[in-house]
């Protein structure tokens, strides 16, 4: 079960993942963007290809969904540490929200409606991806990613990709 938004992105309920998915009902993602300690390079990384959206493709943001009565910010925290192995301590500062937007477009044919919230993270330490969500990944200068997503044709996230210029500024 995941959190169901309505279109103004207040939560107002739960449904099924799948038919949040299937039926283009509006939900919440949040994902953090990990930068290297210098600010120099942010961390991409190719997804598994047995994920249900977006399987197979890059992002520049370790994150997920938002579990009902979990804030985005609570997400971010949650799949930082699910996806990449970073768990912030209990007493760390909040994340910075770093860019958000609301996506109501469509994937694969079929309706996308999804509140998009991104932080970002200073960090030097090691990376441990889930197997389950992530197959490789590797850190890259805002000039590389830029370089990358200015091929239409790369397969990159299209949620994130709607948040790149606010991340990259």
């Amino acid at each position: 079960m995941i959190a169901v938004y309505d279109a103004a992105g207040c939560e107002i309920g739960t449904a099924d993942r799948a038919t949040v998915y299937r039926d283009g009902i509006w939900h919440a993602s949040a994902g953090v963007l990990v930068r290297s300690g210098d600010g120099e390079r942010v961390y991409v990384h190719r997804r598994t290809d047995t994920k249900m959206v977006f399987a197979g493709m890059h992002d520049c943001l370790a994150g997920g969904v938002v579990d009902p009565g979990e804030t985005p910010a609570q997400t971010a925290v949650r799949e930082l540490a699910e996806e990449l192995g970073i768990v912030l301590p209990a007493d760390a500062p909040p994340l910075p929200l770093r860019a958000s937007a609301s996506w109501d477009g469509s994937w694969q044919g079929t309706p996308m409606r999804c509140h998009l919230f991104a932080y970002e993270l200073r960090y030097d330490g090691p990376i441990r991806h889930q197997p389950e969500e992530i197959v490789d990944g590797w850190w890259w200068t805002d000039a590389e990613l830029r370089a990358h997503l200015a091929d239409p044709t790369w397969p990159f996230v299209p949620d994130t990709r709607i948040l790149t210029d606010q991340l990259l500024a």
